[in-house]
């Protein structure tokens, strides 16, 4: 039997070489993701301390998680826009350089409004972040199996970022106090930072024939920021403050002024075929309802753990150590899911699970629930989180031009945010009227039935997305999928 000893050829050592070097970026960009994704609930499970120590009421406390959402919202547009004219890496160390910054100030903060305006600097670090790691990994892997693949790891990242963040939150805040959920994302931070300069080329080209839409990213940036400011706060303060007035009102202007800018622009923020594009609206609307569903189910699931089951910081988040689990499995498999039977019916299947899993749950919550009732639901959702996230994402990177994948990104990301920012504050609204109406009952019943009510809501909106998705979503391949063999 003879070996082969022939000289590889340059071009098999130039392919190897442009292999490993797209191996660094995605390793780093994933890494930046799941740092950015989990920050949005690593202080979730710290919230009790935190609103112990810096004299935070009940009511208020949700404002830690949603002042993130509210910047990374209004911010992404901006964040997507400035990556595909200014540079991605560019882009991508700023963000990154702003959220350290931000934790540090976090963990220093000693009153309430630091601690938010750190939490909000944070989000705009995210909005910097975010869109440009996606950009980068689009034009870097070709649509298809290849891009497909590489969002599936850093949809594994981002994803297990949202419950890999409580269990953090949960070991940090036992062992070292809150502060630490701040602090720990600086060395984090800075690492990813100066790697970014190492594996990411730099940002060469510049789009002299585009321009930067100043007046169209101020409005946009701001309506989105007041519109999700009410949307988070008027559940609190009620619809009729003048606070909450004002900022529909402004918002509802902001956009207005948006619309008609982007009308007469030459180079619109929102390019409309970007509009037209079906893929990519419907990963929008569906990024919503994952958020406003998925997302916000860990906010009621930690509180339930230790205001209910007398779980402390760290055995709360040890009890996300399965669910985690499940997500990055599942994200991970959900490129090749895709490129194998399609996005419909990839999507479909696993909002199907989802909703399952969530009746499940809710079925399972009471007063003195075990952990092994909460199992089976737990598991079933956690699939579906790993599988929609990275799905949606594949969805919304679906023929859209290189040059304009950092502001699709954007458009997608802002669906999201706004839809955590909405589907936390109707939740919270329907848990607080759920134990007021119970108040005669003892504090753990109340909650627990609250938390249950919850979940039985997340349940339906997890259903209409299914409908969504099967209504919407178009039955013929659009995921890049390798065509059978006849």
């Amino acid at each position: 039997m003879r070996v082969n000893c022939a000289p590889r050829t340059d071009a098999v050592l130039e392919d190897d070489v442009r292999g490993n070097e797209n191996t660094a970026i995605l390793a780093l960009l994933s890494f930046a993701m799941l740092l950015v994704s989990l920050d949005q609930y690593i202080v979730v499970v710290a919230l009790p301390e935190i609103g112990r120590d810096l004299g935070y009421s009940a009511h208020t406390l949700q404002s830690v998680v949603s002042a993130y959402a509210v910047a990374s919202s209004g911010f992404l547009l901006f964040g997507g826009r400035a990556s595909d004219l200014l540079g991605r890496r560019r882009v991508l160390v700023t963000g990154l350089a702003l959220y350290a910054f931000a934790s540090l100030a976090g963990g220093l903060a000693t009153r309430p409004e630091v601690l938010l305006t750190a939490r909000s600097v944070q989000g705009l670090g995210g909005a910097l972040v975010f869109p440009s790691t996606l950009a980068v990994i689009n034009t870097t892997f070709a649509e298809g199996h290849d891009r497909n693949r590489a969002l599936a790891i850093w949809g594994g990242a981002g994803a297990a970022g949202l419950v890999v963040g409580v269990l953090f939150g949960g070991v940090l805040t036992r062992t070292f106090g809150w502060e630490a959920v701040f602090l720990i994302n600086v060395p984090l931070a800075a690492a990813a930072l100066i790697l970014a300069f190492v594996v990411i080329e730099p940002d060469r080209v510049t789009h002299s024939d585009r321009k930067f839409d100043v007046f169209g990213v101020l409005t946009a940036t701001g309506a989105v920021t007041f519109l999700v400011f009410a949307l988070v706060q008027g559940p609190e303060t009620g619809w009729s403050s003048p606070r909450i007035i004002v900022a529909i009102a402004t918002g509802l202007v902001l956009f207005a002024m948006f619309t008609l800018i982007e009308r007469r622009s030459r180079d619109p923020i929102v390019p409309r075929r970007l509009l037209a594009n079906r893929p990519l609206t419907i990963a929008v609307a569906i990024a919503f309802m994952f958020m406003a569903t998925f997302g916000s189910l860990l906010y009621f699931l930690s509180i339930y753990l230790q205001d209910v089951l007398s779980y402390d910081p760290m055995q709360a988040g040890i009890a996300f150590l399965l669910p985690t689990a499940v997500v990055v499995a599942s994200s991970t498999a959900a490129g090749s899911v895709v490129t194998r039977i399609g996005l419909r019916s990839t999507m479909v299947t696993a909002l199907a699970i989802g909703a399952v899993g969530a009746v499940a749950l809710a079925l399972a919550i009471s007063p003195d629930s075990t952990y092994r009732s909460l199992t089976p639901g737990l598991i079933a959702i956690s699939i579906a989180d790993g599988v929609v996230f990275t799905s949606m994402f594949i969805a919304a990177a679906t023929g859209v031009d290189d040059t304009e994948q950092g502001v699709a990104a954007a458009i997608v990301s802002t669906g999201a945010g706004i839809g955590a920012a909405v589907g936390l504050a109707i939740l919270v609204l329907v848990a607080t009227s759920s134990m007021a109406s119970l108040i005669a009952e003892e504090p753990q019943v109340a909650k627990a039935a609250g938390t249950r009510i919850v979940v039985f809501a997340i349940a339906g909106g997890i259903v209409a997305t299914l409908v969504l998705a099967l209504a919407a979503l178009p039955a013929r391949d659009h995921a890049g999928r390798r065509p059978r063999q006849a």
